[in-house]
């Protein structure tokens, strides 16, 4: 789960100057002024879910209100404020970004992809944004269960029809802040398919430009599985980020789900 709230905390800064690099290895994933968002906190509300009795309902709402100013998008806004929250229809990337632990916690296909929508339509529960959390915890799925790159990018192409052949350099250039799973996760994947490392992958996503910290929070999610190995500098940096008890939570997460 590391790799998700690093990518976050990384791309955290770039969220809204649109920043984009050919050369993404250039950028600095320890910069100081980094922070947990939205895409952190209801990472950890998933978590909190699957460690408990996968309500993830009650989870998201709970987290969302106790940390009520972390960047949510109005209509989530309007969801956790409200008394009585209802799906409202959304494609929005935020049903992917919070996705991630559901790709570690269960041991086949069918149950990831079904766990994955079920955590989607609380909010999320158009086609796409069911697809884009889907998509997401399916990769994570397979790569920590070892499929190749390979193997990861036609599993995803055949089951969502997602365009995974395009390249970092091709998007770049007209790439804009977009927050729908359509435009994020594809995107996403592609800069963990152009990886060699955990740290290339966050540093890949935010070269993009965009919604740095959500296209970061995602592909880190599955370049942890698929890497095993996140530098120790990134887990100190981002847990001084945290508070108690969201590195508890964690902690907890990996005794349980890790292998």
């Amino acid at each position: 789960m590391y790799g998700a709230i690093i990518g976050d905390i990384c791309g955290s800064i770039y969220e809204f100057i649109n920043y984009k690099t050919d050369h993404p290895e250039q950028i600095d994933l320890l910069n100081p002024n980094g922070f947990f968002t939205d895409d952190s906190v209801l990472t950890f509300a998933v978590m909190d879910a699957l460690l408990t009795d996968r309500d993830y309902r009650q989870k998201v709402y709970t987290w969302a209100n106790k940390y009520p100013d972390s960047g949510y998008g109005g209509r989530f806004c309007s969801w956790f404020r409200s008394k009585n929250p209802e799906p409202y229809n959304s494609w929005g990337n935020g049903s992917a970004m919070r996705v991630c632990p559901v790709g570690w916690a269960f041991e086949t296909v069918e149950e990831t992809l079904a766990e994955a929508k079920r955590s989607a339509e609380i909010t999320h529960n158009h086609p796409e944004g069911i697809k884009g959390a889907q998509a997401t915890a399916l990769a994570i799925f397979l790569a920590r269960n070892g499929k190749s790159k390979d193997v990861i990018k036609k599993c995803i192409e055949d089951t969502f029809g997602y365009n995974l052949d395009r390249t970092l350099a091709g998007i770049r250039p007209s790439y804009k802040f977009n927050e729908s799973c359509q435009e994020t996760v594809p995107e996403a994947i592609i800069a963990f398919l152009e990886s060699n490392d955990f740290s290339g992958a966050i540093q890949n996503a935010i070269s993009l430009g965009g919604d740095a910290d959500t296209l970061a929070c995602i592909s880190g999610g599955i370049a942890e599985a698929y890497y095993r190995g996140i530098p120790v500098k990134l887990i100190e940096f981002a847990s001084r980020k945290l508070t108690n008890k969201m590195v508890e939570l964690m902690v907890n997460f990996y005794a349980r789900y890790y292998q």
